[in-house]
């Protein structure tokens, strides 16, 4: 059955090929837990060679493309359907179809008809006024969000609209800051730089402001990437080294940024922020593990906490919100919004916060709301209390 399930799903999408119907195919859900290869986009795309089959092989900490010639490309799906993934999804521009493998062996096909054809528009996004543009844009090129004539790469649209959204989020916040010239920005664990890139780009040549940039992290060989396309695009004042959030060894920071730094990392960053008195601190954080593992509720929401599920998100609720109140009682002005994740993570929230005040709003009486969250959920501690000794 389950041979007959994807045979079906692999002709669909060869055809889909064929009648060049294919919009988007996306494999997910990985059999080995451990493997970290956790999903692969698929899209197509007409090269000098010929139409090709684009492939972003995602894992958890980078993505690679790759182009496969068409026959290869539909085995190498074929094969990780059988030894990787458990999901698949097909959508042309007639019709979605689903491929699901069950706990128990077997397999579930389900197909949608559209009754109107839709028609793929990748043409949209360029209509729209972009903070980040991408005529002559050097990085956005070497990052291959932009292909050799400057053109956004389709199977890149998404990174390229984050990008933007990400700079589109910041600028009023940015626009209420009063910095001194030449000011220090800092993005901890800045990974393959698109965020950190941008963020220059728009602070220098949109705001024409003088400033100097650091992107720390910890991988050497992004370290070198990021530097080396910092060089070609002529970013004189951005500069990437390799470090960790606590122990790299910088100047003031006027504006610190830590996206997705996992579990304590984000809180060690908020710790520096505020030891440096930065104007902004940003942070999205991920991977909420030191409260949730603390958690030991005594009363009656325990049953709040029953379930694997709810105890998670409960638990990412208020190690958050204790990282905002401990912000406010340093003087910031906090926000929390949604933000959704280059990773297209469900883990979407961010943290921002402006510094008003030396102290902030009667700081013993925030400390103590903070005391009695902890207490109603069992919590001894949190993490960047014990940080900044509170």
């Amino acid at each position: 059955m389950v041979s007959t399930q994807l045979n079906t799903f692999i002709d669909k999408f060869h055809i889909s090929i064929d009648e060049k119907k294919l919009i988007k195919l996306s494999l997910s859900g990985k059999r080995n837990k451990d493997s970290e290869l956790k999903k692969i986009i698929v899209t197509a795309v007409d090269l000098k060679k010929g139409y090709c089959l684009n492939f972003v092989y995602r894992y958890n900490t980078k993505d690679i493309t790759k182009n496969h010639e068409i026959v290869e490309g539909i085995e190498i799906i074929a094969e990780m359907l059988v030894n990787e993934f458990l999901i698949a999804e097909l959508s042309t521009t007639t019709e979605n179809i689903q491929l699901n493998f069950l706990p128990n062996g077997k397999a579930k096909l389900k197909i949608i008809d559209f009754k109107v054809q839709i028609k793929p528009d990748f043409t949209h996004d360029k209509n729209k006024k972009r903070l980040i543009i991408p005529n002559e844009n050097i990085y956005l090129r070497e990052l291959e969000v932009l292909n050799a004539n400057f053109e956004i790469r389709r199977e890149m649209s998404d990174k390229y609209k984050q990008i933007n959204q990400y700079i589109e989020l910041l600028a009023p916040v940015l626009s209420e800051l009063k910095l001194p010239d030449n000011y220090h920005v800092v993005d901890m664990g800045s990974g393959k730089g698109y965020l950190t890139f941008a963020l220059y780009d728009y602070l220098t040549n949109q705001l024409k402001q003088t400033i100097t940039m650091t992107g720390v992290e910890y991988r050497e060989d992004l370290v070198n990437t990021c530097s080396a396309i910092a060089k070609k695009a002529n970013f004189n004042k951005l500069q990437f080294m390799k470090g960790s959030i606590v122990e790299t060894k910088l100047d003031k920071i006027d504006i610190l940024i830590a996206l997705h730094a996992c579990d304590t990392a984000t809180d060690d960053a908020i710790f520096r922020g505020i030891q440096s008195n930065a104007a902004l601190i940003v942070c999205a954080p991920c991977c909420h593990k030191q409260i949730r593992k603390a958690m030991k509720v005594p009363n009656e929401l325990a049953n709040i906490t029953r379930f694997g599920i709810l105890k998670e998100r409960q638990a990412e609720i208020i190690t958050d919100t204790i990282r905002a109140m401990i912000l406010e009682a340093f003087g910031y002005k906090t926000n929390v919004f949604e933000f959704i994740s280059l990773e297209h993570t469900p883990k979407n929230v961010m943290i921002v916060g402006r510094k008003t005040n030396p102290i902030g709003r009667n700081k013993t009486e925030i400390l103590n709301e903070i005391a009695s969250i902890k207490q109603l959920f069992g919590i001894n501690k949190h993490y960047l209390e014990t940080l900044l000794d509170i």
